[in-house]
């Protein structure tokens, strides 16, 4: 038995009262853990994308899904359960991720750039409806690419112009960066599709259309 801490991507149901966890941990990577006797309705605040948890970790040499037990929440999170444009958010983040790394694949700096993230969203007060745009360059990066200017500019095309002063900006001032819907939800199609090219994932993410229309 091990304890470990882990951010949840998504969740699967197996049979009535099962479900399998789909996280990102700083011991195991990208790595499904297999929950028994566990009831799914209502929504527990710890099956929230995003959610932070800390559990008992039962490791099987026969099996890929390893068992855990005593699931807790590590961090409440309450400001992003409780807000619909947060959620939304961190609906988008954790699809993306659940879409782009790969079973198996471990890297503390990535656990960790999440993490920072998470409860950086968690926090903020307003001005956070860029935050998506912000958490995809950082992604890039913890990735190890290098979202430079010239390497975007091919994906960015029209929209490169707003995407270099988004870079260029401290957060603070990136968060208030005056972008239309349209605009917004462009960008981040477009860093979707560099993330898509440089990973050879398919990064079809559904969720960004209910972030355009949250922010219209």
């Amino acid at each position: 038995m091990n304890s470990s801490e882990f951010i949840l991507l998504h969740t699967t149901g197996f049979g009535e009262n099962s479900v399998i966890l789909h996280t990102l941990s700083k011991e195991y990577g990208r790595k499904g853990f297999f929950v028994k006797n566990i009831s799914r309705r209502p929504v527990s605040p710890m099956f929230f994308p995003l959610a932070i948890l800390e559990a008992d970790i039962y490791e099987n040499d026969r099996s890929r899904l390893f068992n855990v037990r005593n699931i807790a929440l590590r961090h409440p999170l309450a400001g992003i359960r409780n807000d619909l444009k947060k959620s939304a958010i961190s609906i988008f983040i954790s699809e993306v991720l659940y879409r782009v790394t790969r079973e198996g694949v471990r890297d503390i700096d990535l656990y960790e750039m999440c993490e920072k993230n998470i409860l950086l969203l968690d926090a903020l007060k307003e001005d956070f409806c860029n935050f998506h745009l912000y958490f995809l360059l950082e992604f890039i990066i913890a990735l190890g690419f290098s979202p430079e200017e010239e390497n975007l500019e091919p994906f960015t095309g029209d929209l490169s112009g707003q995407v270099s002063r988004f870079m260029k900006r401290p957060f603070s001032e990136a968060m208030l960066m005056p972008l239309t819907g349209d605009q917004r939800n462009g960008i981040a199609e477009r860093l979707l599709r560099y993330i898509e090219y440089h990973t050879e994932a398919a990064v079809n993410v559904n969720s960004l259309k209910v972030l355009h229309e949250i922010f219209r």
